[in-house]
């Protein structure tokens, strides 16, 4: 990170301009990176929380000039004076630029930029002026210059950007704060339009999401995060409960060409959406009988309803896409001939393949020893592998853990327990879903680790432990569990099910030239584009990334189907300029869990109402119920429409 020359960022003032470079302060409250592009260096951020200039080539009035027609566009329109201020300061700014300024322009300035942050109701206007009323007090000369109509101000080269914290922590970047106001005012399918622009899962993921957004919500810091994800949910119930058609935008691409996409997950279901809206001919091949991939085998119905996976892929369908089901590429159709007969092919093969626990016994074929993955798969196709089975351990701590742990209630075994050689603050699983599984009265067995399977007669009777303790950080950061001499113990049990992890089968791959793949047996990808060495071919979701979170593999989907686009159409492939400020985003965070909004809250957050625990842990019924539409425009009326704009002072890299 380079030197600043002045900072006002988050109320820190660093001022160096008087200084020289061995005197200089360091801004403790921001980072800048050196670039922004490769060949574009930064020379100066204006947003939220301030100003940070590198040098004093930016000039502050040409820049605040900038900042402000960004905030000016950015506006709703709602609040008259945001509306309406904003453009006399635009204007104002952008006339003494031009050598036209007015000693009165200053006390405009002022006045306007105080009153549309003491008066507006959505963060845009609350903040957006916050970095002009610091350019007027600690550059007052070059204000005073200006007004004093001089020279006009050479116009530099910036770059702008809206975002928000929710925004920015969503891996599809959903414009959240628009969604949440559409349902907020009622406007349930205008709402539901705004989510679809770049999701077609919306019941899906309202579902499952691992909710990111709602960890960077600025709620928070007042009381508790709005309902993002529920919110998202309700929208897509409700058109399902009015029997309403979904309406998708269609813009023919000016030269469409065919693609085949690996696994209808959300990864390539989300790929196709993107391409049949531009008019591409797509055709999935899918190894199971179901769509949804990962999604359908891997997720219990009690947390994601088959009839609205189904009905989600069905929509996407009807936009032309085909899938050929009970077809495995590799096997029964060879992925170098999908290579041959289309114009690309996008890989979003899912984490099939269960890890190794390593433990003795685990590869002895006993009866009961079953992987997560393949008893989710039995219980969420129908099949109990194990009906005889009354006594289950499940190894594990993340949600594929969890589910294996809840499923087992619901195919009638009462004795339910899950290993995990950590404690409860160091695993991975979704805290709600941690919750869940304690009312259902799963027992949990922490710092344990499993050390070998015990059979008799060729079946499973028993698993044996050792306790653990945790000692030094590992490469995770978490600490490192080391067993505790002499504490082994044994846990009686008719059924191991190892859930510690998953991985890719990447036997497709056979026979085509430059796909990369790496140790833990994911595809090598351009970040940017999810293009792979071979031109033709690009990969995201678990194949790319590992297991990760279904929101994570439909941003996947969503970029490789803008580069494939561009791939049809004879385009550079690069990374784009919203690309560019996700990196620069990861520095500058737009979320800062110590902000003071400046008012109070107290607002609580509408909890879903959920089946009893004793209820509901024998049977796949969905848990959540979902909002009324007199709870979802109240949970929405919570949202602070958290808009902020950046913009940055770039020139031209000399290196």
């Amino acid at each position: 990170m380079a030197e600043i020359l002045f900072s006002s960022w988050g109320g820190e003032v660093v001022d160096n301009r008087s200084k020289e470079p061995q005197e200089y302060e360091t801004a403790s409250k921001v980072s800048l990176p050196e670039y922004f592009q490769q060949n574009e260096e930064i020379k100066a951020l204006i947003g939220w929380y301030g100003i940070v200039l590198r040098t004093s080539e930016v000039n502050i009035v040409d820049l605040c000039r900038t900042y402000m027609e960004a905030i000016q566009e950015k506006s709703c329109g709602k609040c008259f004076l945001c509306r309406i201020g904003t453009k006399v300061i635009a204007d104002t700014l952008g006339r003494m630029c031009r050598g036209k300024g007015r000693q009165a322009d200053l006390e405009i300035l002022a006045r306007l930029a105080e009153s549309i942050s003491e008066s507006s109701k959505c963060n845009i206007g609350q903040s957006g002026p916050l970095p002009l009323r610091h350019a007027l007090e600690y550059f007052a000369d070059d204000f005073a210059l200006a007004a004093n109509g001089g020279a006009a101000i050479p116009a530099g080269t910036y770059r702008s950007k809206l975002t928000a914290p929710c925004m920015d922590a969503c891996p599809i970047h959903l414009d959240i704060p628009t969604y949440v106001e559409c349902i907020k005012e009622g406007k349930f399918q205008e709402s539901l339009d705004v989510i679809r622009e770049r999701l077609p899962l919306p019941g899906v993921v309202g579902r499952v999401c691992v909710r990111p957004c709602e960890e960077h919500c600025r709620r928070t810091n007042l009381d508790e995060p709005i309902s993002i994800k529920f919110l998202k949910r309700f929208v897509s119930d409700y058109e399902l409960e009015k029997n309403k058609e979904p309406h998708y935008l269609v813009e023919a691409a000016e030269k469409t060409g065919s693609v085949a996409i690996v696994g209808a997950g959300p990864a390539g279901v989300t790929c196709a959406y993107h391409l049949a809206r531009k008019g591409h001919q797509v055709t999935i091949y899918e190894k199971l009988g179901e769509p949804g991939g990962m999604s359908a085998v891997g997720i219990p119905d009690y947390r994601l309803p088959r009839q609205i996976l189904r009905g989600e892929v069905e929509q996407v369908q009807k936009l032309g896409v085909t899938i050929h089901y009970d077809t495995q590429v590799g096997k029964d159709i060879k992925l170098s001939q999908l290579e041959a007969d289309n114009d690309a092919v996008f890989i979003a093969h899912g984490a099939h393949l269960s890890s190794a626990m390593r433990v003795e016994g685990e590869n002895d074929g006993y009866k009961g020893f079953i992987t997560g993955v393949q008893y989710l798969l039995d219980i969420n196709l129908g099949k109990d592998p194990y009906p005889e089975g009354k006594k289950v351990v499940v190894v594990g701590g993340g949600n594929v853990a969890i589910d294996c742990v809840r499923c087992s209630f619901r195919v009638n075994k009462p004795d339910v327990n899950l290993v995990y050689r950590r404690t409860r603050n160091e695993m991975p699983a979704d805290e709600v879903e941690i919750h869940d599984a304690e009312e259902e009265k799963v027992v949990f067995h922490y710092l344990t680790q499993p050390i070998k399977v015990i059979a008799e007669n060729g079946k499973v009777v028993g698993l044996q432990c050792i306790k653990m303790e945790l000692g030094e950080p590992d490469e995770s950061g978490r600490r490192r569990p080391v067993p505790v001499e002499g504490s082994e113990f044994i846990i009686d049990c008719d059924i191991v099910v190892p859930a510690i992890g998953q991985t890719i089968d990447l036997s497709m791959l056979e026979g085509i030239d430059k796909v990369e793949t790496t140790r833990w047996n994911t595809i090598v990808v351009n970040e940017f584009t999810k293009q792979t060495e071979n031109p033709k071919i690009f990969c995201a979701g678990d194949c790319q990334t590992s297991p990760g979170a279904l929101i994570t593999a439909c941003a996947g989907g969503r970029t490789a189907a803008i580069n494939i686009d561009k791939l049809i159409n004879g385009l550079n492939l690069e990374a784009a300029e919203d690309d560019y400020f996700d990196k620069l985003f990861d520095v500058v965070k737009v979320y800062d869990p110590a902000e003071d909004i400046g008012f109070l809250g107290g607002r609580a957050r509408y909890q879903l109402e959920m089946l009893p625990p004793d209820t509901r842990k024998w049977t796949f019924d969905e848990v959540e119920k979902g909002f009324s539409p007199q709870e979802a425009m109240a949970e929405a009326d919570r949202c602070l429409r958290c808009y902020r704009v950046a913009t940055i002072a770039v020139t031209e890299a000399t290196s």
